[in-house]
């Protein structure tokens, strides 16, 4: 069998990981009986700065000749921070509607965390967050003066809608807002992806986030999916959580936590919180997930430009964003045996790039993975 995978190395670091989790994927797949075809994109900072093209049209049509995509980092100081990330990364997610987030959080034997691991060891939760819709839909104006009109849509797969808003200010010279969007499908269909991974993993409990006690038009919503939903899954515990609250209990007591789905600026938050406390960015993956479509799959870690280019970066969460890919395609043995490399290279505490308090490289984490498998 033979796996079509586009790769989108992107910026600083990114390029130097995601060739280290190529080579690993290109090792596994020989003894598993399937071969890759990779098709790489250049898009990114140098690619705009050199040509003005962020990630046209006819790029997304390559890319959907692809079953998923690997995205290594995106931002560059020489461009103006949210065009690569709106222009490529935003993009993807929407042209392909990839409507779930899903990042796993765990504790890794032989790798230090900022707070207690002790009883904790087999720590895992699995965050979902909603994708595509809340704060993210770029809805939002500045304006000036005492008086401002605008006419602003939005437009997903599955509906459209408009908007028109007229401002008028008294004693302010300038202000701005941002608009926040939560359908009922959109609502529906990741917290009914969640209710289904807690039941597929075996967790018999699932946290509902939101701030549904000051923002209660859009988290009501959002609770109220989630309370009919739960009905058809009586054998998935469930609890609300305010966001606040549950930012505390992931550093206080994360082990009370399997499932959470969130809402999407507050998964964005709280998945960056969940990264710190399992000891570094440079260990967490993530996916972007249309179950009936192309998904992409990156880490979480951002471009890190002042380490690119030294050959230093840690390849941990590309490697795993890598496994994330090869599980979602079928290559479930693939996968485990990736996963289980991953877990005994740093469980031994030998080879470690700097995040981890090592001297090693890029190159010599991922080979040390791959003498794993």
């Amino acid at each position: 069998m033979s796996h079509r995978f586009a790769s989108i190395p992107g910026d600083g670091i990114g390029p130097e990981v995601v060739a280290a989790a190529k080579t690993v994927l290109d090792s596994l797949s020989d003894g598993h009986g399937f071969s890759i075809e990779w098709m790489d994109f250049p898009n990114g900072a140098e690619h705009f700065l050199k040509t003005g093209e962020i990630l046209p049209d006819d790029t997304i049509s390559e890319l959907s000749t692809c079953e998923a995509i690997l995205l290594g980092a995106l931002g560059d100081p020489r461009v103006e921070p949210g065009i690569l990330e709106k222009g490529v990364l935003l993009k993807l997610r929407f042209a392909f509607d990839q409507y779930v987030n899903l990042r796993p959080v765990r504790f890794f034997r032989g790798v230090d965390s900022p707070i207690s691991t002790e009883g904790r060891e087999n720590l895992s939760i699995y965050f979902v967050r909603e994708n595509t819709e809340d704060f993210y839909v770029g809805l939002g104006s500045r304006f000036t003066g005492s008086k401002a009109s605008e006419n602003i849509s939005l437009e997903r797969n599955r509906y459209k809608m408009k908007f028109k808003i007229d401002v008028e200010v008294e004693g302010e010279s300038e202000g701005s807002y941002q608009i926040g969007v939560i359908s009922r499908g959109g609502a529906t269909r990741v917290i009914r992806y969640a209710f289904e991974l807690a039941r597929k993993k075996d967790r018999k409990n699932l946290t509902c986030v939101d701030k549904a006690n000051v923002l209660t038009e859009m988290y009501g919503l959002w609770r109220d999916v989630f309370r009919e939903i739960s009905r058809e899954y009586d054998d998935v515990e469930t609890e609300f959580g305010y966001v606040d609250a549950v930012a505390m209990n992931l550093v206080r007591s994360p082990e009370r936590y399997s499932v959470l789905v969130t809402p999407n600026l507050f998964g964005d938050i709280l998945t960056d919180l969940g990264a710190g406390i399992q000891g570094s960015l440079g260990l967490s993956p993530s996916g972007n997930i249309n179950p009936e479509g192309i998904s992409m799959f990156e880490p979480v870690h951002g471009s890190a430009p002042d380490i690119a280019g030294r050959g230093i970066a840690n390849p941990v969460a590309a490697i795993l964003a890598a496994q994330m890919m090869l599980d979602t395609v079928g290559e479930h043995a693939a996968a485990g045996e990736l996963e289980r490399a991953v877990f005994a290279t740093l469980a031994e505490r030998g080879v470690r790039t700097p995040d981890l308090g090592g001297k090693n490289s890029t190159d010599e984490m991922a080979q040390a993975v791959i003498e794993k498998l």
